[in-house]
């Protein structure tokens, strides 16, 4: 097992525990920091991040991880969610009489790999204010990723109204409209080719057994997931390769009819469900 660096002295507890509970899944999986990539679609980078303390992992990645070391995801996203409150508050900076737990030096990499010049924690802001000043970037970055969200989800239900029964797509309400929603291409069509092979399923358009899907990922796999919901039973809307809610909702209920535990990420034990 590595010999983890310690944790920045300045971590709120909650997010502390929450690192600490994830380097112990990770070291008792016995993977590697590249193979903990592989499984769960996050760079090696992102995980020295992770692991390090210098940054939070995404809702998603904690989920992969639970999900690739067969740990319950329902405990670990719990403490996910306290950490992820105390992390957007800003964690307070030392006071000088703070001589035992005083913020180690620039660039120090507290996953025990060495990081590049980029990804180094800048140095500490003066003692007046600094909760302020990280409250402000913070908030700032909140609001633009959910603005980003907000236009997405918008695009995606624009192109789904009307149902299967009426695919024409609704005249624009001004011209101005229709040039923001203009698709520069035709989206990827997939076609379902469910096939029995060795006493499985496959639908002719990914393989994989392992991958980690979850709202929001796009591609063959996702699409691969679609067919097999549909060849069950569990409608997941259009096979359109896109993990949206009506995806996610089929995944769901076939995880509850399989006893396996309802989270709505399709991990290896969902593709086993799906396989099967």
């Amino acid at each position: 097992m590595p010999r983890w660096k310690g944790l920045p002295a300045d971590l709120d507890p909650s997010v502390r525990d929450l690192v600490a509970r994830l380097r112990r899944l990770k070291d008792h999986s016995g993977l590697s920091l590249h193979q903990l990539a592989a499984k769960t679609g996050y760079s090696t980078s992102s995980w020295e991040r992770y692991l390090g303390g210098r940054s939070l992992p995404p809702r998603v990645a904690v989920a992969a991880l639970a999900s690739v070391t067969g740990e319950d995801p329902v405990r670990l996203l719990a403490l996910w969610e306290v950490a992820a409150e105390a992390w957007t508050s800003g964690r307070p900076a030392p006071t000088a009489s703070d001589s035992d737990s005083a913020a180690e030096p620039t660039g120090t990499v507290h996953a025990g790999l060495t990081a590049p010049a980029d990804l180094t924690e800048p140095a500490a802001e003066p003692s007046a204010g600094p909760a302020r000043g990280r409250a402000l970037p913070i908030a700032l970055a909140a609001g633009v990723v959910l603005l980003v969200l907000a236009v997405s989800v918008a695009v995606v239900l624009a192109g789904r109204t009307g149902g299967d029964g009426d695919r024409a797509a609704a005249p624009p309400t001004s011209s101005a409209a229709a040039a923001a929603v203009s698709s520069p291409a035709d989206p990827p069509s997939y076609t379902c080719r469910i096939q029995r092979v060795d006493g499985h399923w496959y639908a002719g358009l990914d393989r994989t057994r392992d991958a980690i899907l979850a709202d929001g990922r796009a591609g063959p796999e996702v699409a691969e997931v679609q067919c097999l919901l549909e060849r069950a039973g569990y409608a997941p809307g259009d096979i359109d390769g896109i993990y949206g809610p009506l995806t996610e909702r089929a995944v769901r209920r076939l995880q509850q009819d399989a006893d396996l535990v309802v989270d709505g990420v399709v991990g290896p034990h969902t593709w086993g469900a799906l396989r099967e």
